[in-house]
């Protein structure tokens, strides 16, 4: 592991693990660069793979100001990455808010984007629940900061998205709450109210989104339910995009199904790499239900 200095300063720890074709993996806010240890195992074999703890992840830099801590900063430190990796482009896999900041590296970025996989991003994204999630983001920082990481872990880690991970998978649903407990509380808490609760609705973005050229593909699982809808919303916005909807699944979808998500993600790559993740053929209107002429 290396520390990689972004833009800004904050130091960032990053692994780098193999050679060929990168692919950048961006962790969720309830784990951090081991929660792709699955993927990494199983894609290194093929591809360079490139992991980091964002910022307020140690041993990443836990800065104190708030205002270290945005959507566009998220973005900006996986360009940064790339950067000092010497990566001109690259795959991006990103869970959560993850997938948040995978997908706005992608819209700020695109000649640098070869493909994003955009998994469980929906949070705060439904217009109806927009001041809600807004208001809970912020709750849980106060819990972090009350609590600490340890003692809340043992509540973060049983919101309903995780259920499914835990009775299917009690040993691994565990090893995420050891991750989702190891963590700077303060570093936590700053990156909920400064990412989670201010980021943009992905609805606010449609016009960008209808813009972006590159290949998407969006995973879900489908009890993972406040990504649901967000999830078939960007495959109706985004021209090349494709859906992948696990059945029986939540919000962990790389640690609770790791043979399924390898197995779509290296179907699109593949895909990808031949040039035939396309945008949809302008004959298939989803206006049409059956043809009579």
């Amino acid at each position: 592991m290396t520390l990689v200095t972004a833009s800004d300063g904050v130091r960032l720890n990053v692994e780098d693990t193999a050679d060929g074709t990168p692919i950048v993996f961006v962790h969720e806010f309830g784990g951090d660069q081991r929660s792709w240890e699955p993927q990494v195992r199983f894609f290194s074999r093929r591809y360079r793979c490139v992991t980091f703890n964002a910022r307020g992840y140690r041993p990443s830099d836990v800065p104190d100001s708030l205002d270290a801590y945005t959507q566009e900063r998220a973005a900006d430190d996986i360009r940064d990455v790339m950067d000092a990796l010497g990566l001109q482009r690259a795959h991006l896999v990103g869970l959560s808010m993850g997938g948040f900041a995978a997908l706005h590296f992608g819209l700020a970025y695109p000649d640098r984007t070869l493909s994003l996989v955009v998994a469980g991003a929906g949070y705060g994204a439904e217009k109806q629940f927009e001041d809600y999630f807004r208001q809970v983001s912020n709750d849980v920082a106060d819990k972090y900061e009350e609590l600490g990481s340890e003692a809340f872990s043992h509540v973060y880690g049983m919101a309903a998205s995780r259920i499914s991970f835990l009775v299917k998978d009690p040993r691994g649903w565990q090893e995420f709450r050891k991750v989702l407990a190891d963590r700077s509380a303060g570093g936590a808490a700053r990156t909920m109210r400064g990412v989670q609760a201010r980021r943009p609705s992905l609805y606010d973005l449609e016009d960008r989104l209808g813009r972006l050229d590159v290949p998407v593909l969006v995973m879900v699982g489908d009890e993972d339910d406040h990504c649901l809808m967000p999830g078939i919303f960007l495959k109706r916005t985004i021209p090349a995009c494709g859906l992948h909807v696990m059945p029986k699944t939540g919000h962990t979808m790389n640690l609770e199904e790791p043979a399924e998500f390898n197995r779509s993600l290296a179907e699109f790559l593949a895909m990808v790499e031949q040039g035939k993740w396309l945008p949809r053929d302008p004959r298939s209107r989803p206006s049409e239900i059956m043809k009579t002429s």
